[in-house]
């Protein structure tokens, strides 16, 4: 087993940091802050590096499926999932965004907090680089996470999804209502040299 690099908690809750896994930081916080979960939920959490919002999901959802393309990640976060008494209500994926879902599989609530930053290639050459980098335009993985997710939303349930300004949220808002999906602001924080950090939640 990997010795942790780093331990971060949040509230009550305590998560390992293997090394190659992104460290929660302020997107991270801000989402796990405005994360509200109905009882009984099925809940898809995409790209959940550490297991933080999927772990924090799962204190109220009947189940949550946690997805990562790193393996790091995946085994990070299970070992996470044990250490706050949560396993027995989380399944574990490593996988590109929703590629490996039952095309069938729908859920009450889907998380993302997206790779949004504007990179180059190189950058997401790294396990940690993937985790933020999101192309040229930060839009990569958001664009195509956007058109794989909504097939997979029940009747009345939602996606959180954290971004920049950095990486256009009006663009965001305006490819989910294409879904036929209704976008808005949820949560924003602000953070130096003109970004701000927007959590968007968009409904069925």
């Amino acid at each position: 087993m990997p010795f942790p690099v780093k331990r971060v908690h949040f509230g009550n809750y305590v998560f390992n940091i293997w090394e190659n896994v992104y460290e929660p930081a302020e997107d991270s916080f801000l989402f796990a802050e405005n994360l509200d979960v109905e009882k009984g939920a099925q809940v898809l959490d995409v790209g959940t590096g550490c297991g933080i919002l999927g772990i924090l999901a799962a204190e109220k959802a009947g189940n949550v499926v946690a997805v990562d393309s790193n393996p790091y990640a995946v085994r990070c976060a299970r070992e996470n999932s044990a250490l706050n008494n949560v396993r027995s209500k989380m399944a574990f994926m490593q996988a590109d965004l929703l590629t490996a879902l039952n095309e069938k599989a729908t859920f009450d609530l889907i998380l993302f907090n997206a790779p949004y930053l504007p990179s180059v290639e190189d950058e997401a050459e790294s396990w940690i680089g993937r985790s933020w980098a999101g192309g040229i335009n930060g839009r990569q993985v958001i664009d195509r996470f956007i058109s794989e997710a909504s097939p997979h939303l029940k009747p009345n349930s939602r996606i959180l999804l954290m971004q920049s300004t950095l990486t256009n949220v009006e663009e965001t808002i305006r490819k989910f209502e294409e879904r036929n999906l209704k976008a808005s602001f949820k949560a924003e924080r602000k953070l130096p040299f003109f970004e701000t950090l927007t959590l968007i939640e968009a409904k069925t």
